[in-house]
């Protein structure tokens, strides 16, 4: 989903998208000259593998985005939490995209593993 950035106001636009059964909606506002902010929260539920025993499992997303979303590059080292769109869109499906690739490259274990206290380990 796609939104043109000079239609967004200092009025809140409302959005909701979903890829699969991840939903992000929140509002986006504009917050400075080429700057917009972006509330949101993330639900629904994604696929991930454990990193211990390869088993596929659903995990629960729950949680809230703010981000400052700017139609020019900035370059400013203090606020890491900026999308550039330089084409002057905001694709609402790439930063949902985006939060779901960050956290499967994270370290994840299935509710087997993590209540396991015994050694993983294999010898060969």
């Amino acid at each position: 989903m796609n939104i043109r950035f000079d239609k967004i106001g200092t009025t809140p636009k409302s959005f909701e998208v979903s890829l699969g059964d991840a939903t992000l909606s929140g509002t986006l506002q504009k917050s400075g000259n080429h700057r917009v902010a972006l509330d949101a929260k993330m639900g629904g539920k994604v696929e991930l593998d454990c990193d211990r025993c390869g088993q596929s499992y659903d995990y629960s997303l729950e949680g809230e985005l703010k981000l400052a979303v700017s139609d020019m590059m900035i370059e400013d080292k203090d606020d890491l939490d900026i999308i550039e769109f330089l084409d002057g869109n905001i694709d609402l499906t790439y930063i949902l995209e985006s939060e779901i690739n960050a956290l499967k490259g994270a370290y994840h274990y299935c509710a087997n593993c993590n209540n396991g206290d015994e050694d993983f380990e294999i010898e060969f």
